[in-house]
């Protein structure tokens, strides 16, 4: 059903260049950007347990899956890929960073 959803494309060349990128790109590549997606949400969402930690790699798996279907190329996949983890980290350190810095700082006031 998704192969469907992958063949028609806004170009006739570029619906061949896009599965063309898709058969080159080896399943282990698949796997350790899966893998690198997890390691990221690892950092930002609480895990417990062996349960915890499937659940993670579904979602993991499942994000990846959505880019590697929607991208029109190799880079466009990687760049969306890392362009979500990049944009994780930012939000998840700057909402962090905000309570422990307004903490101390308001404390100190009379």
């Amino acid at each position: 059903m998704d192969s469907n959803h992958l063949g028609p494309t806004q170009g006739g060349e570029s619906g061949v260049d896009a599965g063309d990128w898709r058969s080159q790109l080896q399943p282990e590549s698949r796997h350790r950007i899966v893998n690198k997606i997890i390691e990221t949400l690892k950092r930002h969402i609480p895990v417990s347990g062996p349960e915890g930690l499937s659940e993670l790699r579904k979602i993991a798996v499942r994000f990846e899956e959505k880019v590697y279907n929607a991208a029109t190329s190799q880079s466009d996949y990687l760049r969306k890929i890392s362009l979500r983890m990049l944009t994780m980290e930012t939000k998840s350190g700057t909402t962090t960073a905000l309570p422990s810095m307004s903490g101390p700082v308001s404390s100190n006031q009379p």
